[in-house]
């Protein structure tokens, strides 16, 4: 079993805690579908939000889907003239079996362009 870093990010429409704590949701899920995992593969989960997001902590949104024992921390994202709004990232530390390259990296939506080279 190795340990993994698996990417990912999201960009909300909104900033409101209720759609934040969806499309968090969304991109949690999707890493671990898209990866095979569960929240027993994951060991420490790094969250960064844009500085125009102030409603919640997107971990918020990872203890909702019932990951309660795993090491979760935010931080803000460096504000980058020009950067892309309203965006949340994803650093999962993981076990797995996979190769580092087949770990599935997770872009969903707008945020597919921040990553066109390991987005999948």
């Amino acid at each position: 079993m190795a340990v993994r870093a698996v990417r990912g990010a999201v960009q909300l429409d909104r900033d409101e805690a209720g759609h934040m704590n969806e499309k968090v949701a969304e991109l949690l899920t999707a890493v671990l579908e898209r990866n095979a995992l569960t929240a027993d593969d994951l060991i420490s989960v790094w969250f960064t939000a844009t500085p125009d997001l102030h409603s919640d902590f997107p971990a918020a949104a990872a203890r909702k889907l019932g990951i309660v024992d795993v090491p979760l921390i935010c931080a803000q994202e460096l504000d980058v003239a020009g950067a892309m709004p309203r965006v949340v990232r994803v650093l999962a530390h993981i076990e797995t079996d996979l190769a580092r390259s087949e770990v599935s990296h997770v872009y969903l939506g707008a945020a597919a362009a921040l990553r066109k080279d390991i987005a999948q």
